[in-house]
């Protein structure tokens, strides 16, 4: 039972906030496909750039077998899709200085441009959103995501199925 709530409201609630939460990563994947619809990408190709473009931002980029685990493609049809996305200017492959062997996967600074004004506003609309809350409370809801994303995290690596960012 969640602390001062009765066994049915803490359920309710728990129910609500997971519906919220499977709302806000539909909404997202929605995003992400019309971000790639205006790039004129197909959707698999425009996940592939998301899942790139976020790995990039987190400051880990991604290599070829990474984005293979995480967008559920045999290595083969990543290689052709990384093709299609570094033909068009969108990617390019770097070679680690470290590990030669190693290609990480980056966005070119057209992406990065495009992909910044389309969020831009959304942006925008979030942060006048999240200034109607207290300090402490946006420190307890990015407590809670931090820890939703370990458990979701943690549960996948137990799957064997992807390869999952911790936060």
């Amino acid at each position: 039972m969640a602390e001062g709530l009765p066994v049915a409201e803490a359920d309710d609630q728990r129910d609500r906030l997971l519906t919220a939460l499977r709302t806000h990563a539909t909404l997202h994947g929605d995003l992400g496909r019309q971000l790639g619809t205006r790039m004129g990408l197909h959707t698999t190709d425009a996940a592939a750039l998301v899942e790139i473009l976020s790995a990039q931002d987190q400051g880990t980029p991604l290599t070829q077998v990474g984005l293979s685990h995480r967008i559920g493609l045999t290595p083969g049809a990543t290689s052709a899709l990384l093709n299609r996305l570094e033909n068009a200017g969108h990617v390019t492959r770097t070679r680690d200085t470290t590990d030669r062997r190693a290609v990480t996967l980056r966005s070119t600074d057209g992406v990065e441009a495009t992909v910044d004004a389309f969020f831009a506003p959304l942006v925008d609309r979030l942060g006048t959103m999240m200034s109607r809350y207290p300090p402490e409370l946006l420190a307890q809801v990015e407590h809670f995501l931090t820890d939703v994303c370990t458990t979701m995290g943690d549960y996948a690596h137990e799957q064997g199925r992807f390869i999952t960012p911790r936060p």
